[in-house]
């Protein structure tokens, strides 16, 4: 798509960022569905929906199963696939191919549609794990992502960070798994990568919250305290 088009779309791309076992996907769920409360799809309800937004779609970068395009799924298998030991720039450059498929089919046709997109992830966890976590240089993935993704991708309209300590989010990490969780722990390289990457990635994003200016939401309490933090800082 060309800088041009992108310009044009409207609609709201909110992002959920932070590590594993922080509740990014329980969060997008609650969210999404309390937007869409706010809105009445298909009307122009002033009241519920003042910019007259048309739909809420989800999307959950870099998950094994439903990120949005069975693309991107795959390529989700490969990137965590611990029996592939990839090196640190594969996983930058393939990370950045599903992020460009999920722009393309997903996020910016529901921008044109006036829809918002809610989304657990985006470049920025690339920050964190192949950045803080791997030792790729900072400069060289925002380099790689501006150049395959607009503007608009890069720097999401809202943007919140999700952060839990080391200790807590490890026992949060140790839970019994749900069914659709089973393969995505098992093939997870990052979260077999040892406590030391885990605390670089924890650090990381502590950083990047301070260096991009967002909003970073300790998620130590229970579901319904940290969704209030995140509807307090999105005004909802």
């Amino acid at each position: 798509m060309s800088e041009k088009s992108a310009d044009k779309l409207r609609g709201l791309y909110l992002v959920i960022e932070g590590q594993d076992g922080t509740g990014k996907t329980t969060q997008i769920e609650r969210l999404a569905e309390a937007i869409r409360d706010e809105i009445t799809v298909g009307k122009t309800d002033t009241a519920r929906n003042p910019h007259h937004f048309t739909k809420v779609v989800m999307v959950n970068e870099n998950a094994l199963i439903d990120s949005g395009l069975p693309a991107t799924d795959e390529l989700a298998k490969i990137i965590k696939n611990k029996d592939f030991q990839l090196d640190p720039l594969d996983n930058v450059m393939l990370l950045t191919t599903a992020r460009r498929e999920l722009w393309l089919k997903i996020i910016a046709p529901t921008l044109q549609q006036n829809g918002i997109v809610v989304s657990s992830r985006n470049w920025w966890s690339t920050l964190a794990y192949q950045g803080f976590g791997q030792g790729v240089r900072r400069s060289y993935i925002e380099e790689i992502t501006r150049h395959f993704l607009p503007e608009r991708y890069v720097e999401p309209d809202v943007g919140v960070i999700l952060k839990l300590d080391d200790v807590e989010r490890a026992k949060r990490s140790a839970r019994p798994l749900k069914d659709d969780e089973i393969l995505s722990r098992e093939k997870d390289t990052f979260e077999s990568a040892g406590n030391d990457f885990l605390a670089r990635v924890n650090r990381g994003y502590e950083q990047l919250a301070q260096d991009l200016n967002v909003p970073l939401v300790d998620t130590s309490g229970t579901v319904e305290e940290t969704f209030d933090m995140i509807c307090s800082i999105l005004n909802l």
